[in-house]
């Protein structure tokens, strides 16, 4: 396939790319900073886009098979909120404008469900250091749910992912719709090169179509 991917420089872009190439897949990098890419491949491309300017981006983007959007905004970013939702838009924009059906947005826990079904992210004890970036997340989630015309995917990692957790690579995960998956000790993690793998699957075999969903052990 030929896959566009935003923000390939990222923390969670960096082990997708990874997933992509090793799978064979044809891929385009796109970050503000192409230079920073340092993975190598000869079905790689990089691409530097601005994801704000939406006909530039939509130009990079054309004749993709999926579009994977990885943007972050910068969790240090005192304009987070606003700068995500501008920029996840933007990029919902162009993706139409560039003529691709597939959209897969990497997105945060925050919106998921507790048991009394409310979002992790109006928790009392939810960080408040993370709290607008999650917001911008889940509130963009909403406003993806009324797109009509993209085949889109939201994909919420488990509420705790990092690169060491519970090591490298496995290959393994399980799936779930709006409520964190957890494991034997109620606790939801996935680290990020097995998110990358879940979203690698879903983007060869499509099973989430206009939906969320999340992984974890």
């Amino acid at each position: 396939m030929k896959v566009a991917l935003i923000g390939a420089t990222g923390f969670v872009g960096r082990a997708v790319l990874k997933e992509l190439l090793d799978r064979g897949h044809e891929v385009i990098a796109v970050s503000r900073h192409p230079e920073k890419v340092t993975a190598t491949s000869p079905g790689l491309k990089n691409a530097g886009a601005d994801v704000y300017d939406t006909d530039s981006l939509a130009a990079v983007l054309r004749g993709s098979d999926v579009v994977i959007s990885a943007y972050n905004a910068g969790w240090t970013n005192p304009r987070i909120y606003d700068d995500f939702i501008r920029g996840a838009e933007s990029i919902q924009r162009a993706v139409k404008l560039a003529g691709v059906k597939r959209l897969i947005v990497v997105g945060g826990a925050g919106s998921l469900l507790d048991q009394s079904g409310n979002q992790l992210v109006d928790s009392p004890a939810f960080p408040q250091a993370w709290k607008p970036g999650a917001q911008a997340a889940r509130d963009y989630l909403n406003t993806l749910k009324k797109e009509q015309d993209l085949q889109w995917t939201f994909l919420s990692p488990a509420i705790e992912m990092n690169s060491a957790h519970p090591g490298s690579r496995t290959g393994k995960y399980r799936t779930g719709k709006d409520h964190p998956v957890v494991d034997q000790n109620n606790k939801s993690a996935i680290s990020v090169a097995d998110l990358a793998v879940a979203l690698v699957d879903e983007t060869e075999t499509p099973a989430h179509i206009r939906q969320r969903f999340t992984v974890g052990y």
